[in-house]
């Protein structure tokens, strides 16, 4: 009896971290760093939105605490979000919402209106801006 407890609660413990998706496939990670790479994007297009970077940092700071707290270890974490290739994908993701939106390098004036939208919404990407106007 105390044999199949024991592997029953060494299953409870070890089940989860053997559910996980890939990081790269866990919906909210992706949401949020879409949203974050949408931001960056716009701060980067229009001379009238800035960055808040620190409001950045925190909200990475948050996603990385999720996904330890999801069962990701530290080192898939880092790995993730150092990644050039990711980050390439994001980027082209982020770029391709935008597009959507009518925005595109050389339409200054698309990205600053696409920009107020999201910081008017109170979006994640409209969190991480704001207007200098």
């Amino acid at each position: 009896m105390l044999r199949t407890l024991t592997i029953a609660l060494t299953l409870a413990v070890t089940a989860p971290a053997y559910a996980l998706v890939p990081i790269n496939e866990n919906p909210e990670i992706r949401e949020k760093l879409l949203q974050g790479f949408i931001g960056d994007a716009i701060a980067d297009n229009c001379p009238t939105i800035k960055a808040r970077t620190m409001k950045a940092l925190g909200e990475l700071n948050n996603l990385r605490d999720y996904a330890l707290s999801q069962g990701y270890e530290a080192d898939v974490v880092r790995a993730f979000v150092t990644s050039k290739d990711e980050k390439a994908k994001f980027k082209a993701e982020a770029a391709e919402w935008l597009k959507a939106k009518g925005a595109e390098p050389g339409n200054t004036e698309a990205y600053c209106t696409i920009g107020e939208e999201e910081i008017a919404k109170g979006t994640l990407a409209g969190s991480l801006l704001r207007s200098t106007k």
